[in-house]
């Protein structure tokens, strides 16, 4: 870069010296034409100050010039080096890949030279000998995975029919085994909200009959049972019959507060006994369906899942066993392609 800087320079006082001469002219008679008038020049001092190279080096525009140049100069220099270096490696990857075939072609020579120094130059085609060999555990195995890959191979369709089938009629069973599941979840949901509706009612008896301890209370939470706990009427009508020999509702006269309350309270006390019931029949029956409806679907999908892994697990290991014995006969046929490849060269090169 400073030898283009100079050169820059130089260029720029070539141009300003035609001015110098120019202006020089009259300190020097023997370069002036004769019978020419002399033409005074005035010359300024900022003229002379102009061209100085003080003034070049700082001059604002020169300065912005001359780093342009610069710039684009160096610019072009890296591109030139980064394509050079491009070129160089590209060149490099080829003369190695040419080194490395002119090599390898070479050896190869050298052991087929080699090879054929040991042997009889005198041996015509019909010379050679034609032998039985003894098959090798190579081509045995070979004929083996063949043999067995192709029996496997047939019976794959037919297994894949017979467990397309069977996933058939997996799903058939899975259907109705929801179905029957969902049935199951409304009874078994129904009777524990049945045994929650009696509990209630028999809790709400308790509770109501703590004010007749000590006053001729007899216990008659036998009335409430399934069939009857959430209505009002029939449970009036068991706890009359249950309760008809100690209170003795059929005689008139004077009866304890707990006897006239059995009487009287078909609406009053019956009634609440069986709304209790009723609503916690209502509040437990969703929670109970949803329960046991989780619990009988868990247990389907279980049974679904293991069986339709006891039915794809066989079809998937005999698929799995003919693709490596499919795999063991390709490559044992292309070692063996190879190898006859190889002598067939070399028979080829004996004749020649």
């Amino acid at each position: 870069m400073k030898v283009h800087y100079i050169n820059y320079i130089n260029i720029l006082l070539l141009f300003a010296l035609p001015l110098n001469i120019l202006v020089n002219t009259h300190k020097r008679p023997h370069i002036t034409p004769r019978h020419t008038q002399k033409i005074a020049t005035t010359r300024l001092l900022f003229e002379c100050e102009l061209y100085a190279p003080v003034n070049y080096d700082n001059d604002p525009q020169m300065k912005s010039v001359m780093q342009q140049f610069e710039d684009r100069t160096s610019q072009l220099l890296r591109d030139y080096d980064e394509r050079m270096k491009e070129k160089r490696m590209q060149c490099k990857d080829r003369c190695d890949k040419e080194i490395q075939k002119i090599i390898l072609k070479d050896k190869i020579d050298k052991e087929l030279m080699d090879k054929f120094a040991t042997l009889q130059t005198d041996i015509q085609s019909d010379a050679i000998p034609t032998c039985i060999c003894e098959k090798s555990i190579a081509d045995k195995v070979e004929k083996g995975c063949l043999r067995c890959g192709g029996i496997l191979g047939s019976a794959v369709p037919e297994l894949g029919a017979i467990g397309g089938s069977l996933l058939n009629a997996l799903n058939t069973w899975q259907t109705k085994a929801i179905n029957a599941a969902m049935e199951a979840v409304v009874t078994k949901a129904t009777k524990a909200a049945t045994q929650a509706g009696v509990r209630a009612v028999k809790l709400e008896i308790k509770l109501w009959s703590k004010d007749f301890i000590t006053d001729g209370f007899v216990d008659f939470t036998s009335v409430v049972k399934e069939s009857t706990f959430d209505n009002g009427p029939i449970l009036h009508k068991s706890a009359m019959k249950l309760l008809n020999e100690s209170c003795n509702f059929g005689e008139r006269g004077s009866k304890n507060a707990f006897c006239r309350t059995i009487l009287y309270g078909e609406d009053t006390t019956f009634k609440p006994f069986a709304e209790a019931g009723s609503a916690a029949f209502e509040k437990s029956l969703p929670l109970q369906k949803e329960a046991f409806e989780k619990a009988n679907l868990a247990a389907v999908d279980a049974t679904y899942v293991s069986n339709q892994i006891s039915i794809i697990a066989p079809i998937i290991a005999i698929v799995v066993i003919v693709l490596i014995m499919v795999i063991i006969y390709l490559i044992l046929r292309r070692r063996r392609k190879k190898k006859m490849k190889k002598k067939l060269q070399y028979i080829k090169l004996l004749e020649e």
